[in-house]
């Protein structure tokens, strides 16, 4: 019986679902820097942020740009997670001084 914490198989799977993993927290913290650009000019030109129709936009592209496996279902709940998320954090980051 093969231990899975010496399984080159199960090793090399890990390492792979790390350097994803580490891929798409770079591409968050993108997003979040993006966001907040996007916030402050809208807010410099008088816009509201929020922008609902963007975003049901941005989801629709999306599930037809989906190859799977991924459902589509699965991907709206992700990113409306993802959405709520960044724009929290875009404010949080307008709300801190730099240093």
């Amino acid at each position: 019986m093969t231990n899975s914490t010496t399984d080159p198989v199960i090793r090399s799977y890990r390492e792979q679902i790390s350097d994803n993993d580490l891929k798409i927290l770079e591409a968050l913290n993108r997003r979040v820097k993006l966001v907040k650009r996007l916030k402050d000019y809208k807010e410099s030109q008088g816009l509201s942020f929020y922008d609902p129709a963007q975003e049901d936009w941005v989801i629709t592209y999306l599930c037809r740009a989906n190859p799977g496996p991924l459902s589509n279902e699965g991907l709206r709940e992700i990113y409306q997670l993802i959405l709520q998320w960044a724009k929290r954090e875009a404010a949080r980051l307008g709300e801190t001084k730099p240093e």
